[in-house]
């Protein structure tokens, strides 16, 4: 899937701001702060944005502008839609041993 031109400015906002040394993606990241891997599908875009632009005690306010805001937003967007975290669990069926034909086992 391409990358918009506004989420690859989210992207760079991202790397800019250096939000990877306290959130993660795909559980890869900081611990300090939550997986954002799928917080618009989690909380929505609105609450991500309002989030970003008040900040908290445990996360600065970075005085983005409102086109920064909204390159942000596109790029937990475009994440969002890459897939999921935790990954689903599966269940792992055995089947027997694979082996060569002449093996002699």
């Amino acid at each position: 899937m391409p990358i918009s031109p506004a989420a690859d400015r989210g992207r760079q906002l991202y790397q800019e701001h250096n939000c990877v040394a306290c959130h993660q993606f795909y559980g890869l990241g900081g611990y300090m702060g939550p997986d954002l891997t799928n917080v618009i599908s989690n909380r929505g875009a609105a609450y991500a944005r309002a989030f970003m632009a008040a900040g908290t005690q445990a996360m600065p306010n970075f005085n983005l502008r409102d086109e920064e805001l909204d390159a942000l937003v596109a790029y937990l967007e475009f994440v969002d839609k890459t897939g999921t975290y935790p990954p689903e669990n599966f269940e792992v069926k055995w089947y027997g041993v694979v082996a060569q034909e002449d093996d002699p086992r």
